[in-house]
């Protein structure tokens, strides 16, 4: 731009010399060869800077187009960007609950696995018992010295007239499971901690103290939950729910905005069980969080 509105300055400068030596009066004797050679030379410089007055005209009309053309395109791409970081954030939503979901079907297949085993168990102690009832049969009842009414079979489950009052192992977990996916939290609860009562010493005892962490989380009652899930990790360390308590206790600390102890929770969960689907979940939790976790981590 400034430079041509130096070509202008010199243009208007030329015409006002041509305008001078073409009306001032001019003696006969001075028209001489050399003022009309100045005057041609003068009016070629005009025609030179009028085509170059031209080209600069339409070269900056072309650049300013290009300039509309890279702004145009910068809003293009600005959209763009808007679109696919919507796209993104709705797409991590959406793994989100398919994750929770994934979780709840693991949950489901690891709690019949459990019970498959646990009737399993049943099944052999029963075959054991009638086994030894046969063989009492054979000889005359004896009466066993020592023995204490009430106390605890090498299960875990009670024996003598203490067992009458236990409702049944299997039937009154199966019940919590039940209620529990119904949502009937309150009966699901009285379930659960009915088999943590009577029957201490069994596996599935472990299983009933994470439901009760479960109803706990989902009743947004995040500090009973953290409770019921450290005394899995602390009284049934060898649970099939301990990965399950330790994840969901690193989820519960992060909704109680502990940010800090629940990525150190997930961490350790990573650590103790870095091929568990719990221990995917968690990473997965973690990328979404911005943490950065190492392959052995």
């Amino acid at each position: 731009m400034r430079h041509a509105r130096t070509i202008r300055h010199r243009l208007l400068a030329a015409a006002l010399l041509a305008g001078l030596l073409n009306f001032a009066p001019v003696r006969a004797h001075a028209a001489s060869k050399e003022i009309i050679e100045l005057q041609t030379q003068v009016q070629q410089l005009l025609d030179m800077v009028q085509r170059l007055q031209s080209t600069l005209d339409s070269r900056f009309g072309a650049l300013q187009g290009l300039v509309q053309q890279a702004v145009d395109n910068s809003a293009r791409v600005s959209a763009s960007m808007d679109t696919l970081q919507q796209k993104l954030a709705a797409q991590n939503e959406a793994i989100g609950g398919k994750i929770d979901s994934t979780s709840g079907q693991v949950q489901s297949v690891s709690d019949s696995v459990e019970e498959l085993k646990s009737r399993i168990d049943k099944l052999q102690t029963a075959m054991q018992a009638i086994q030894t009832q046969l063989q009492n049969m054979q000889a005359p009842p004896q009466t066993q010295p020592g023995a204490v009414p009430g106390a605890l079979g090498p299960n875990g489950q009670p024996t003598g007239p203490a067992a009458n009052a236990a409702p049944p192992l299997q039937d009154t977990y199966q019940a919590g499971v039940r209620d529990f996916n119904g949502a009937r939290y309150s009966v699901a609860q009285g379930e659960f901690q009915d088999v943590i009562q009577y029957y201490p010493q069994d596996d599935l005892a472990g299983s009933a103290q994470f439901y009760l962490g479960e109803i706990a989380y989902r009743q947004q009652n995040y500090s009973d939950a953290i409770k019921a899930y450290n005394d899995v990790l602390e009284n049934f360390p060898n649970s099939s729910k301990a990965a399950a308590a330790q994840l969901h206790k690193g989820f519960a600390l992060l909704d109680q905005n502990h940010r800090s102890s629940g990525i150190q929770e997930l961490r350790s969960l990573i650590q103790k069980h870095p091929q568990s689907p719990e221990a995917q979940q968690a990473r997965s939790k973690l990328n979404g969080l911005g943490v950065r976790i190492t392959a052995s981590r």
